[in-house]
This record gives C-alpha cells, sequence and structure tokens, in this order.
C-alpha cells in the first residue's frame, strides 16, 4: 500500500529540513514525497533541491504564479500515485510511526477512508510544548457531525479512491480546506483515530493559521459547515431552522452550539463506549 506525501510549500525553505529529515525517518519506506511549491519568493526551492537531491522518492513541481492553498492541495491530490495521501505542512514534521501506523489501520479495516492522530505542539524549533488534547475518536455515521468543536486533526490521511467519488476540496478555499477534505470523507465512510502524538506542529510569527488569516478562519469555516449541511439535505438541527443560503458566520455556529453542552458530549461518550468507533 504505497503512501503519497503532500506537501505545499509557501516561504518555508528554512524550515524544511526538519520536514525532510523526519520524511526519510520514517519506518515505512513504501512512500512518495509530492512537493508543489506555490511560486514562492525565498529560496525555498533552493533548499529542497539541495536536500532530496536524486532521490526519486520527491517529485517537486512549483506554480508559476501564487494560487493559493486550495488549488495547491487540489493538484497535489491529482499529483498523488500511492493509494493512501496525507498532508504534512513543510514547517513541520512528522514522528517515524506515523505513515506505518496509518498504513496499519487501512489493511486492518477496509472501511476506515481516514485516519488522524493528534499532534504536538511545537516551538519555533521544534521541541514539544504539549500535545493537542481535543482529538479523539469520533462516532462514525452522525449527519450532525462537523468537526466543531474540532477533533479531527494531524496527522490526517486519507484513501485517494474514496476522495475520487467526493466533490473534492473546493479549490477556492484559502483557509479551511482541511476541514472541507475531513467533512467529505467523513460522509464516505469510517474515521479513525489513532491514538499517538503523530505529528509535529511548529508554532511560528510567519505560520499561515497563526498570523493575521487566523481572523478570516471563523468564516471560511462556517462556509464549509454550511456546504456539509447542503450536501446532507438538512434542513434543521436541534429544532433550529438552518438558513437556505450563507450571511454570516455565527448563524452557522449557533446551530452547533448544543455539541459543547454537558449532556451532550455524555451522551457522546456512552455511544462510543458502546461502538468500536
Amino acid at each position: 500500500m504505497k503512501f503519497s506525501i503532500l506537501i505545499a510549500n509557501y516561504n518555508n525553505g528554512k524550515f524544511f529540513p526538519d520536514c525532510y529529515r523526519s520524511i526519510i525517518a520514517q519506518s515505512c519506506t513504501d512512500w512518495e514525497a509530492i512537493i508543489l511549491d506555490d511560486a514562492s519568493t525565498d529560496d525555498s526551492l533552493e533548499v529542497i533541491r539541495n536536500l532530496t537531491g536524486n532521490d526519486s522518492r520527491f517529485k517537486i513541481y512549483r506554480n508559476e504564479a501564487n494560487s493559493g492553498v486550495g488549488i495547491t492541495k487540489n493538484k497535489l491530490i491529482e499529483l498523488a500515485e500511492g493509494d493512501i495521501c496525507g498532508f504534512l505542512d513543510p514547517d513541520d514534521a512528522l514522528q517515524p510511526e506515523a505513515i506505518s501506523s496509518a498504513v496499519a489501520a487501512y489493511t486492518r479495516d477496509r472501511d476506515i477512508v481516514l485516519t488522524y492522530s493528534y499532534f504536538m505542539k511545537c516551538d519555533e524549533h521544534l521541541n514539544p510544548i504539549e500535545p493537542f488534547r481535543s482529538g479523539m475518536q469520533v462516532l462514525n455515521g452522525d449527519p450532525f457531525f462537523f468537526n466543531c468543536p474540532v477533533q479531527i486533526a494531524h496527522f490526517v490521511t486519507f484513501r485517494k479512491d474514496i476522495y475520487n467519488l467526493t466533490e473534492k476540496m473546493n479549490p477556492e478555499l484559502k483557509i479551511a480546506e482541511d476541514q472541507d477534505l475531513y467533512l467529505k470523507m467523513y460522509e464516505k465512510g469510517k474515521v479513525y483515530f489513532i491514538n499517538e502524538p503523530h505529528y509535529l506542529y511548529r508554532m511560528h510569527t510567519e505560520g499561515i493559521s497563526q498570523n493575521s488569516n487566523k481572523t478570516r478562519s471563523h468564516d471560511y469555516f462556517a462556509r464549509v459547515i454550511m456546504a456539509a449541511m447542503k450536501r446532507r439535505q438538512l434542513n434543521n438541527i436541534h429544532g433550529k431552522k438552518i438558513p437556505e443560503s450563507y450571511a454570516h458566520p455565527d448563524e452557522v455556529f449557533a446551530l452547533l452550539d448544543y455539541q459543547n453542552k454537558i449532556l451532550f458530549r455524555i451522551k457522546k461518550k456512552i455511544l462510543l463506549f458502546c461502538r468500536k468507533y
């Protein structure tokens, strides 16, 4: 079962060496790394090419013009030749068992379409700070699951053949494109939580999700959730009518307030206890 590591790079040349070392240290050896540079203005391509050298497992491409994360990640999936895909940001890194643990899950259960672990928050030098504690197994087959609050997070992998049966990622998204992918895959089969910190998430001021763009993520995530509601042909949630069209993020998130209530969380834990996943 071949694995495609998908890397969308933009101006992360100085961080890529850690990413590269984590890839070649994987215990699973049947992988390829597809790197698509989104017209970086730093020395990213030089750094990447110098490190990867003649290693044919690394396939390097470049957008002629800066296209954004939605378009770039869509292209990466199209370029992938593996059975399983997983995104790795060029400023982050994987633990050695990240890929092999995911492949083992797919081999064990053909109904699994997506796996995820939880990530370790790290400082700028990739020193661990604390784990992301919200990652956990979610209840499968729930039409009202929208990953809000977030439980599916890095390290996420997915079956490419099943992905091709979805509407695919929305290339217009500039943020929350990962959430769009997770929800579309969730609708196609089982998702499975690997209870290990397989992803090292570097926290630094230049990170896309950590700078001023973060203020827009609320809006993008709401649009992704609204699209999922429409795909699932839902009309109301807990007695609240779903709007005909998107107007404001608060209107969408208000529909999901019940998911933060204690009784809902207890009920969910009981259901998970009674089911394998």
